[in-house]
């Protein structure tokens, strides 16, 4: 008896799951987008925390940048500075050379 009750139990699991995939119209994203970017370079590259807007402050002191005027998360990076490896690719991050002067801009 005990069998026979497990056994209609699981058939009757079985009737309610689906057993074909259901077709779709629409084109996978992948396909019609940019991929996701992984690491600095991708980022940087599809420009996706802005930094082409600022390239004019490249060969400038860093002394003169105002952070207020950037994106919230904007750092400035010196060559002393410690920071997080975190992935945030729409980060713009200012690194400076050790004169004190804007060297790149960054997305990561």
């Amino acid at each position: 008896m005990r069998k026979l009750l497990m056994t209609a139990c699981v058939l009757a699991l079985a009737a309610c799951g689906q057993t074909t995939a259901p077709a779709t119209t629409e084109t996978p994203a992948a396909e019609t987008t940019l991929a996701a970017p992984t690491n600095a370079a991708e980022a940087t590259a599809q420009d996706t925390c802005g930094a082409a807007a600022h390239q004019a402050l490249i060969g400038t002191p860093a002394s003169g940048i105002d952070l207020t005027a950037f994106p919230a998360g904007t750092r400035i990076i010196t060559p002393e500075t410690m920071v997080t490896q975190d992935f945030v690719p729409t980060r713009l991050n200012i690194t400076t050379g050790t004169d004190g002067n804007v060297a790149s801009l960054n997305c990561y």
